[in-house]
């Protein structure tokens, strides 16, 4: 068993983003299926019953009330933007032991996170292509297009495999290469935050998103770390048939 769940699908400012009345962020608060919390997930593996558990971010503010000590191995980072790591400033002064936190080479960190890091055990290990296991279960790391040091991640698990690759403006040429010279995954998880005419330095858009679909074939495309405006595009335009909408709770 290989599953991974969304535990937020949404990009820095949320769904609903505070203030905005649009049709997109009224929908989420009328109807709490539409909303989205700090992009995060939650990977989950093993056989005859036994589950391991690996958390994927720390954006979410209550890591310490939804996850007992002792209930997952460890955190994997992306990077050290604060969307994706808020929860561990609360969570670090926890009296447990050590929690792995296997992360980019970032010595900016995020505020004081890594000079006081409490319960965390940083590990700043997480190199380009560079596999490493955690009982049975195969984890690569794959350079982002990000405005901070940030990684992706292929989990593969006897015969199944799946990416998540956020946050990311398209993929780097090393990471496509990589990609390509395999054959294709189960499901690939994508940063995909904006309509298909918008442009943005550290995030894709949904042609952008459309266009490593073509390049990849997975078996599911499924795209997360969504902002309100792409959320209104889709009302406006419809889904298109290629890609799976991620939602907070959805399960791959």
């Amino acid at each position: 068993m290989l599953r991974l769940t969304l535990l937020g699908t949404a990009a820095a400012g949320g769904v609903p983003l505070y203030g905005c009345e649009c049709i997109a962020c009224n929908r989420a608060r009328e109807q709490a299926a539409f909303e989205r919390k700090p992009c995060s997930a939650m990977l989950e593996w093993g056989r005859g019953g036994v589950k391991e558990r690996l958390l994927i971010d720390a954006g979410m503010m209550d890591l310490h009330s939804r996850f007992a000590a002792g209930t997952y191995h460890g955190f994997l980072l992306t990077h050290f933007h604060v969307d994706h790591v808020q929860g561990l400033f609360h969570l670090r002064w926890g009296n447990t032991s050590p929690i792995p936190v296997w992360c980019p080479d970032d010595p900016q960190g995020c505020a004081d996170l890594l000079k006081h890091s409490g319960c965390l055990d940083f590990k700043p290990l997480l190199q380009h292509g560079e596999s490493f296991h955690i009982n049975r279960l195969t984890i690569t790391p794959l350079a982002m297009k990000h405005s901070r040091p940030t990684m992706g991640f292929v989990f593969e698990y006897g015969v199944m495999s799946v990416a998540y690759l956020t946050d990311s403006n398209g993929l780097p040429a090393q990471t496509l290469d990589w990609l390509m010279e395999r054959p294709p995954l189960d499901a690939i998880v994508m940063d995909c935050s904006f309509p298909p005419d918008s442009d943005n330095e550290n995030h894709s858009n949904l042609e952008t998103a459309r266009q490593l679909n073509e390049k990849l074939h997975p078996k599911e495309f499924i795209i997360t770390h969504l902002n309100h405006d792409l959320d209104r595009w889709l009302m406006e335009n419809g889904v298109p048939g290629w890609v799976t909408i991620g939602r907070d709770g959805l399960e791959i």
